[in-house]
């Protein structure tokens, strides 16, 4: 349930109240859905997403009805609102980063040397990308809450285009990958796609259409919200296909580059170059080395010679 603002008196609050209260069920549903499948282990940063959409909610519906209640302090539930707001949209943009980040590292797990590889790639690209997010908001016009609240958005757009990248690459690559369209991998980033769609479509639509009123914002989202949190509980309430054995051609790119990737990822031998002094070596060692060299044939004899050194070392 999100109020950027706290409006009362109209058909659309109780539409969003709805909304907000469904979309708490569906939360709650998907949430023990995914610790009965015993699914926490390898999605945990959903399930955490998942808690604070929960505590948030619930939090901004007792801040939007204590300020219809007690007119007289709706200037404090109003800023207990927007620091809920603003907060809670903050930390669940970060565990959707490591939603994307855990759902391309099960994808990846039967490659294990494209999934070092890739995992390497997106940390330093989630790095730069949260860093350039947060120096492109600073501007005059940004001080205080308002930069705040713009490096937020910021963050958040950053993360839609990550999200909707590993939507692209898990529908390339789900039958490489041995998974199907009934996979939890793909549900999850399906469910992810959908909520980074709507909120990169959000964003241009309320720069072009600024005045826009918030009640049809607010609509979409919980409309959009539901759907995602009804598509994550029943990918995780029916039964999971089977992953295939994965079986490549020689010629794969995917196993010409898990092959480079594995290499690269391997520690490099060492060898003496020269000038070892005999204290590197222990006594049992230094006798094996001089018993082996008593045995060596010095100097090599030639082709004439051999048939009767041969010889002569048999009768030996």
């Amino acid at each position: 349930m999100r109020y950027p603002q706290l409006v009362q008196g109209d058909v659309r609050v109780t539409s969003i109240s709805i909304l907000g209260y469904l979309e708490v069920i569906l939360c709650a549903a998907a949430l023990c859905v995914l610790i009965a499948r015993k699914q926490w282990a390898d999605y945990s940063s959903l399930g955490c997403l998942l808690v604070v959409r929960i505590v948030s909610t619930v939090l901004l519906s007792s801040a939007h009805l204590y300020s219809r209640s007690h007119p007289q302090a709706r200037h404090a539930a109003y800023w207990t609102y927007y620091c809920t707001y603003w907060a809670s949209f903050a930390v669940e943009s970060i565990f959707a980063l490591l939603i994307v980040y855990g759902v391309f590292k099960l994808a990846m797990a039967p490659l294990k040397g494209l999934q070092s590889l890739g995992m390497l790639v997106f940390k330093w690209a989630a790095g730069i990308s949260v860093a350039v997010a947060l120096v492109s908001t600073f501007s005059p016009d940004h001080a205080g809450s308002s930069y705040f609240t713009a490096a937020i958005s910021q963050l958040q757009r950053t993360q839609s285009i990550l999200t909707l990248c590993l939507l692209l690459f898990v529908c390339f690559a789900i039958r490489p990958m041995g998974l199907s369209y009934g996979s939890r991998i793909f549900g999850v980033s399906l469910g992810l796609g959908i909520a980074s769609t709507t909120d990169l479509v959000q964003s241009a639509w309320l720069t072009f259409y600024p005045n826009m009123g918030t009640g049809v914002y607010d609509i979409i989202n919980g409309v959009v919200s539901c759907l995602v949190l009804a598509i994550w509980t029943g990918y995780f309430a029916l039964p999971e296909p089977k992953r295939r054995m994965i079986v490549l051609p020689t010629t794969s790119p995917f196993l010409r580059w898990n092959q480079i990737s594995q290499a690269l990822g391997d520690a490099p031998g060492f060898v003496a170059v020269g000038g070892v002094p005999p204290d590197l070596f222990a006594p049992a060692e230094l006798e094996v080395m001089r018993r082996a060299s008593l045995k060596m044939v010095t100097p090599f004899p030639a082709a004439s010679e051999a048939p009767q050194i041969i010889g002569s070392s048999r009768a030996i």
